[in-house]
């Protein structure tokens, strides 16, 4: 059993990580800088982690930007207030990034460019053969170690990891959770958990919908985003290189009326 969960947790953390910190706030914000080294080892590991659901940098940057910019408006790709269940949304999501892929939706040209690309990999990880063959390596993992055959329900997040954790923050961090700022053109976006300890941060959607630019997704003195404290050590290290001047987005706007729920005791207590 203890193999089994190492490597499912192990596998989850990883992959959330570097969804996070390598497609999300780097490919698709562009809220840190660092060399081409860096970058290429960072490309590498995420679709080593993600396998079997690694995402493109280039379509999960268009989408996410598009979803930046239509939050929770039909035009929004992946919202819980268009597609109703998380079923629904996470395929109309596939959809769109197939399409994005393939060339066959036409896009707004100021959601292209700023992130990474190495073909090689992109196209090495991205076709079936590849896919088939790290989720057979799971598979086969699985049938060394599991004590028990409840354990391969487990299977199918291993195959769509990536897609499932996307899904989850969408989904999730739009419907449930209070909100600390005012977002504009009907953005619904909430604050999930106060210590995101399962999408690595990503669950502070308010806050980030509202300062899309702070690689710190947390605002309030009792919200923790783990990522976040990864990067700054990523920055004494010098690995990476944090903007240093504060980007128009990145100001606080005003806070909602209705205050986000009392917190007590504080999680760092």
């Amino acid at each position: 059993m203890v193999p089994i969960l190492v490597f499912f947790v192990t596998h989850w953390c990883l992959s959330i990580f570097c969804q996070t910190f390598f497609l999300h706030r780097y490919g698709a914000h562009r809220m840190f800088t660092m060399s081409k080294g860096w970058e290429k080892f960072f490309h590498l590991l995420t679709a080593v982690s993600q396998g079997s659901s690694f995402l493109q940098p280039r379509g999960y940057a268009i989408l996410h930007r598009e979803h930046h910019a239509y939050s929770d408006t039909p035009k929004d790709p992946h919202s819980p207030h268009v597609y109703t269940t998380f079923g629904k949304m996470m395929w109309q999501t596939k959809l769109r990034y197939d399409g994005i892929n393939r060339g066959t939706i036409e896009l707004e040209p100021r959601f292209e460019g700023g992130y990474p690309q190495w073909p090689a990999i992109d196209h090495t990880f991205h076709i079936w053969p590849t896919r088939i063959a790290i989720g057979t390596l799971y598979t086969v993992f699985y049938m060394v170690f599991a004590p028990h055959w409840a354990f391969y329900l487990l299977l199918p997040i291993h195959y769509v990891m990536g897609p499932i954790h996307g899904a989850i923050v969408n989904y999730c961090g739009h419907k449930f959770g209070y909100r600390n700022f005012e977002t504009p053109h009907g953005d619904k976006s909430k604050n999930t958990l106060i210590f995101d300890f399962l999408t690595a941060g990503e669950l502070f959607q308010n806050n980030h919908h509202a300062r899309p630019q702070s690689p710190n997704f947390a605002a309030r003195w009792f919200e923790i985003d783990p990522t976040y404290t990864i990067i700054r050590v990523l920055a004494w290290l010098r690995i990476i290189e944090l903007e240093r001047s504060p980007a128009r987005s990145r100001e606080m706007p005003a806070p909602v009326t209705e205050p986000a729920p009392a917190v007590s005791p504080s999680p760092a207590s």
